[in-house]
């Protein structure tokens, strides 16, 4: 397990000496888990938000547990993936004392996010109203599966069951058999980035008005979104989108090609993009002329002989050599890869997406960096995803001033798990 990984990718290049950071001084008190919630709070601690994040003792966020998982982290790939420079505190906040120790963690906050089923948090006496009692200013971010009120306030919500109900299942796949969910949790990151951006506003809104608010972001409503907008032509037309495969209902010819040793796709988006393609890629300036493939209606009518004659032409040559050619011509087109291609390949090579970065214990980890280039605040330097508590004696004593006594009453009360409460605890640097 990350047996190549030194060969594989590169050392992750620190940022310059002194840049400042975009939310220096943000303190975010993290009560979420899964994706939706961390993948947001993530975005802010790159962009230099100190994140606090919330677990319970011992099993921690249930994301800690899904697969692969290394043995000597005692967490998963997902984890590693959307929890990086955060630091964790066991709480029991099924504990008064436990809850006790999140309002005060509260109290020197900006931000507080949670996705908790609804009422979870108003039963620990956590929800926005007893927040901004604690702290008025605070901005408080909830993410939930269909919003915090109405009829489907109640309902439980993951990323695929958002998929099928926003109808964006029903859009993607071949016609003759059912849509087909993405394996991607994009409803989850979709609305991460929703919270995160929703957070951001907030911030700037406290800047200039000095008050704080509560922000709802719900999984469906980020999904409906995410049909694009297949939602707005069926409002134009009444009809419903219908599945096209790897072709497009919009444009022509877009879809898959094979050349001599794999495939690949291209996307005309419009008729000089067509033109340039068979006269400048295949040598078929007759074909860029004709009246027969003049509009787009007229190539989407004509698709299966256009994709014939470009199947027959791709045939005859290898990648490379029609890659070159669409790149001069300026034709958009991709080699059709695997993960593990991907991001091995030249161009996320070039982007520096995905690095290696130190691990005390495994010595490298893997980083998946943000799409996000700060010509003036960079984004912070990668630290991995802690252990379950990790930091939880260090955050209390620093944040908070809590001395050893007062740190030995809550872990003999069993406040940091059982665990904390036999031993005496050493937390590990950030």
């Amino acid at each position: 397990m990350l047996d190549n990984i030194e060969a594989d990718f590169p050392e992750y290049a620190p940022r310059r000496p002194g840049a400042p950071k975009a939310l220096d001084g943000i303190r975010v008190v993290d009560f979420s888990h899964f994706i939706a919630g961390p993948f947001a709070t993530m975005i802010l601690a790159d962009m230099g938000a100190e994140v606090i994040k919330i677990e319970a003792p011992g099993p921690g966020d249930d994301l800690r547990r899904y697969p692969p998982v290394h043995p000597d982290l005692k967490h998963g790939a997902p984890f590693v993936w959307t929890n990086r420079n955060k630091r964790s505190v066991a709480l029991d906040l099924k504990m008064p004392e436990g809850v006790a120790v999140a309002r005060d963690l509260i109290a020197t906050a900006d931000v507080v996010v949670e996705n908790f089923s609804t009422g979870v948090m108003e039963r620990f006496g956590l929800d926005y109203e007893a927040c901004r009692k604690i702290r008025p200013d605070i901005i408080y971010c909830s993410v939930s599966a269909y919003g915090r009120e109405g009829a489907f306030a109640d309902r439980l919500g993951f990323d695929p069951i958002a998929q099928v109900e926003s109808g964006f299942v029903s859009m993607n796949g071949y016609a003759d058999r059912e849509g087909v969910r993405a394996l991607s949790p994009v409803m989850d990151i979709s609305t991460a980035m929703m919270a995160c951006n929703a957070i951001l506003g907030a911030l700037v809104a406290r800047e200039r008005s000095g008050l704080g608010q509560a922000i709802e972001v719900s999984l469906f409503d980020s999904a409906v979104l995410m049909t694009g907008y297949a939602t707005m032509q069926h409002l134009f037309s009444g009809a419903n989108p219908q599945r096209h495969g790897n072709t497009s209902p919009d444009t022509c010819p877009s879809g898959v090609f094979r050349a001599q040793d794999c495939t690949f796709y291209i996307n005309c988006g419009n008729d000089k993009i067509f033109q340039r393609l068979m006269a400048q890629v295949i040598d078929r300036a007759d074909l860029a002329e004709a009246e027969i493939y003049a509009t787009g209606p007229d190539r989407i009518r004509r698709r299966d002989e256009l994709f014939a004659i470009l199947g027959e032409a791709f045939a005859r040559q290898p990648w490379s050599y029609w890659q070159a050619r669409m790149r001069v011509a300026g034709v958009p087109c991709g080699q059709v890869r695997t993960v593990g291609e991907a991001i091995r390949s030249p161009e996320a090579r070039e982007r520096g997406i995905v690095t290696r970065i130190p691990h005390e214990k495994l010595g490298w980890i893997p980083n998946v960096t943000l799409p996000i280039r700060y010509s003036g605040t960079p984004i912070v330097d990668p630290v991995a995803a802690p252990a379950v508590g990790q930091h939880t004696e260090s955050v209390l004593r620093e944040l908070l001033g809590y001395d050893d006594s007062r740190l030995g009453r809550l872990a003999s009360a069993g406040v940091f798990g059982a665990d904390a409460a036999r031993r005496p605890r050493q937390d590990a640097k950030v």
